[in-house]
This record gives structure tokens, sequence and C-alpha cells, in this order.
């Protein structure tokens, strides 16, 4: 039988993306099943996934008493999921035609990912771009210390982040190690899996041809994120770097993330204490640790300039900008 792919939607108050984001995995031949999960929205994003399953049998509706985040509505959708592949697609974003059929084409891999074309709502439409049409996708292995060197910063550019992937999954090689989201993980929840999985031996094969185009917005759940979601985080990161049995690169390539991480953990930190506090308790916290006051002094100085926006908030005001740059050798083909 051919591959199949369960589409997983964790959705909150998502009532005027969801349907899009629906109809672009059902159209995909290889969807065998989209489930969305409700994570108590306020809006009628349950409404309007209720007529979405009435409309068509593959679609499957799962509701949330409570919010409990992204990574709890995602592994109540793993748990349910029955295809031999699942692909995460937030409510807000679309797939781009063909794509799943280019991905599951790549062999002797636990994860596939493709690029990301961060557009605005306005530019969606004119997906795919020329600048890629008719190009060849080249698949390339990935490994973990690669993958960690992909979410650090860039200098002088603003960052982009290997964490923002959305892979199809091997469901089996998920269960097999049992494998699921971290739930107390409001951000990184996708980068922490992802290594999880490296850590447990999947191969990664990655591909600059883009086949998920992202939504930007500003009041998207990724640009809300605070301190208390950075301390998460951090403590997240320091966890993978007690795994047995890492090889030196991979230590210093955890060990940079975890200490970018921790610098904007502390910005943050101080930015609440002075907004809840005053400035004094903010400077008794900035200069309360040994190597504290500078680094945020840093982060202040690259948020004035722009340096430190994520991935896709850098995207243009018109046209598209791609997570990753395009594969020379797959446009070289293409002419």
């Amino acid at each position: 039988m051919p591959p199949s792919v369960t589409v997983i939607i964790a959705a909150y108050n998502a009532q005027d993306t969801l349907a899009r984001a629906v109809r672009s995995a059902l159209s995909e031949p290889e969807t065998a099943e989209v489930i969305v999960v409700d994570d108590a929205s306020g809006d009628a994003t349950c409404a309007v996934a209720g007529h979405l399953a009435q409309a068509d049998t593959r679609v499957r509706l799962m509701t949330s008493r409570a919010n409990q985040g992204p990574a709890a509505a995602r592994n109540r959708a793993l748990d349910a999921a029955t295809a031999e592949y699942v692909a995460i697609l937030d409510s807000d974003d679309v797939f781009l035609p063909g794509r799943l059929a280019r991905l599951l084409a790549c062999d002797g891999a636990d994860m596939v990912a493709d690029n990301i074309a961060f557009v605005t709502a306005e530019n969606l439409g004119g997906l795919p771009d020329d600048t890629w049409r008719g190009m060849v996708p080249t698949f390339r292995p990935l490994g973990t210390a690669a993958f960690v060197r992909g979410n650090l910063r860039t200098r002088g550019v603003a960052r982009g982040e290997l964490g923002f992937l959305k892979p199809v999954m091997s469901r089996a090689f998920l269960n097999r190690y049992h494998l699921r989201y971290d739930p107390a993980l409001r951000l990184g929840e996708d980068y922490d899996l992802y290594v999880r999985m490296l850590l447990a031996g999947a191969v990664l094969k990655l591909t600059h041809y883009p086949g998920y185009a992202a939504v930007v917005r500003q009041t998207s759940l990724s640009a809300q994120h605070g301190a208390a979601e950075l301390v998460q985080l951090h403590d997240r990161l320091a966890s993978h770097l007690s795994t047995t049995g890492l090889s030196p690169d991979l230590v210093r390539a955890m060990q940079a993330h975890l200490d970018e991480v921790r610098r904007k953990r502390d910005h943050r930190l101080f930015l609440d204490l002075r907004r809840r506090q005053g400035a004094r308790a903010a400077i008794r916290y900035l200069f309360g640790a040994v190597n504290r006051a500078l680094p945020v002094a840093g982060q202040i100085a690259r948020d004035k300039l722009g340096l430190s926006a994520m991935a896709g908030e850098a995207a243009p005001a018109s046209g598209v900008r791609l997570l990753l740059p395009m594969d020379k050798q797959a446009s070289a083909l293409a002419r």
C-alpha cells in the first residue's frame, strides 16, 4: 500500500484560518486523515472543525475542556493517529501542493523535512513562487550536531531556526521509543522533540525545496512567549546535555544553544522585573549573578537593531522569505 499520512492540527482561536489549513491537507492524496484538536478555543473554532468533519470523513475532531497548549493537543492526536506517518500543520499555515508526495519519495529516513516559506496572508495566493517552480528536490541527511547548530544566531542577521521545520515523521519510530511532545513546553516544543528523536537514532533528511507556507501575523502564539516559557525551554535544553554518549561536537553545539536561550531568559526576566517591581529590582537581578549584565545589555542592543526577530517575524511585507537558502544544486538542475 502507498504510504499514508495523519495530519495533526492543534487549533486555538483559529476560526478564521482553520478551514484553509484543513483544505490544504485534504488536497494531498497521501492524507489519510486530518485530526483537529480544538484546545478549548473561545471562538467558533470547534464549530468550524465540526462542519469540516461533516463534509469530509477524513477529518476527525477532538476537543479539550481546558487549554493545555499545542504540545499536549498534538500528543492526543498522536495517540489517536492511524497512518504510517504523521505531519504537523499549524492552524494558520498551509501545505503547498504536492508537498507530501515529494517528502514521502525520500527513502531511508525517519524524519523528512522541507523548506518553509514565510508569507503574509495577502501574499499566500502567489505561492508556489516562480523562483522554485520546477526545481528538483535534493534530500541530504542532517546530523544531530548540524541540526542543533542550525538554531544558533547567524552574526549580523535575523536568526533562522531549524526548529521551525515541520517534518513528516514515522509514527512507528515515535511509538517504538515512546516519544511525544513535552506538554510543559509552550516554546520550542518542536525542537525538543526533534532532538530527542535524533538522540534515539532517527535519520533526518532535508530538502531546501519549499513545501510548507507559514503565514506571518503579529497575533500568532509564537510572538507572545515570555519569561516562563523561556525558563521551561532552558531547563529542557539543559536536560539534553545530560544524555550519555554525546560527541564533543554535539556538546559544544548544545551548550552554545543553551547559552543563547539563557541570555534571552535573563533578558526577559530583567524586563519583567523592571515592569512589575521597578528599575531597582531589575538592576539587583542583573548583577545578582556572574556574567549576566553584559549579555543582557547585548540582547537589548540586538533588539533595538532588529537582530533578535524570529524567522517568521522577519518575513517581508510583500513577497516571501525562505527559512533556508535556495539549494544551489537543485537550482542548477532547474535551469
